[in-house]
């Protein structure tokens, strides 16, 4: 049988080198704001004029990830975790609350992810296998995993209906927390969709992280 197609498609110096860097001053500077709270530390934007330095880097990106019509906006933040202690089981993204409040099962058109810096272990699995209850992690039963390894400036996208997690220190299936620690595998999130989700706020509404505002115009930087 011929191989099968890859589900998750890469792009190594996705941005330009200045940018980058920028963009990962910013984000280390955030130090621990919210970092507790890094899932649930949201935020959406419509593409229009961005407010933000992550709202910039993310019309650079838009040409990577095929979406040219239908596009609604791209939902955003950041994932900050030790792969010495996974905070996040394989799941597949959706509109997470419509879900909880017993809406339909809606999910993005793409789920994408710009790498800020490398760790040991953590590599992104993504999988058409569904998560189940009963394993460690809600690992699918079938190991039949994309991997994608931390780089810094490495972009990734997927279909935003697959199944994805985050593999620990030892590129395992997470099985409680690892002894030591590790740095923090830092990724930004992209989700791309053709609707906005449910009560998702924009930066300017959400007052958090600041210190990624744009400066007034006429400004330096």
């Amino acid at each position: 049988m011929p191989p099968r197609a890859p589900l998750v498609h890469i792009h190594d110096h996705a941005l330009p080198d200045a940018d980058f860097s920028r963009l990962w001053r910013k984000v280390r500077a955030l130090g621990t704001e919210r970092l507790r709270q890094t899932y649930q530390t949201t935020f959406w934007f419509d593409l229009g004029e961005p407010t933000n330095v992550v709202e910039q880097i993310i019309l650079e990106l838009r040409p990577r990830v095929p979406l040219r019509r239908g596009l609604a906006g791209v939902e955003w933040w950041f994932s900050r975790m030790r792969t010495t202690d996974v905070q996040v089981d394989f799941h597949q993204d959706r509109d997470e609350k419509l879900a909880l409040r017993g809406g339909p099962l809606v999910h993005p058109r793409f789920t994408s992810l710009l790498f800020m810096n490398s760790v040991r272990g953590g590599a992104l699995a993504v999988t058409k296998a569904l998560p189940c209850e009963d394993n460690p992690s809600l690992a699918p039963d079938t190991a039949d995993f994309d991997l994608v390894a931390p780089k810094p400036n490495r972009f990734a996208y997927f279909r935003g209906d697959l199944t994805h997690g985050v593999l620990d220190a030892n590129n395992q299936i997470p099985d409680g927390k690892l002894p030591g620690t590790s740095r923090l595998r830092v990724t930004l999130v992209m989700n791309w969709w053709g609707q906005r989700p449910t009560d998702i706020p924009t930066f300017n509404e959400s007052k958090v992280y600041r210190s990624l505002a744009l400066p007034p115009a006429g400004r330096t930087r």
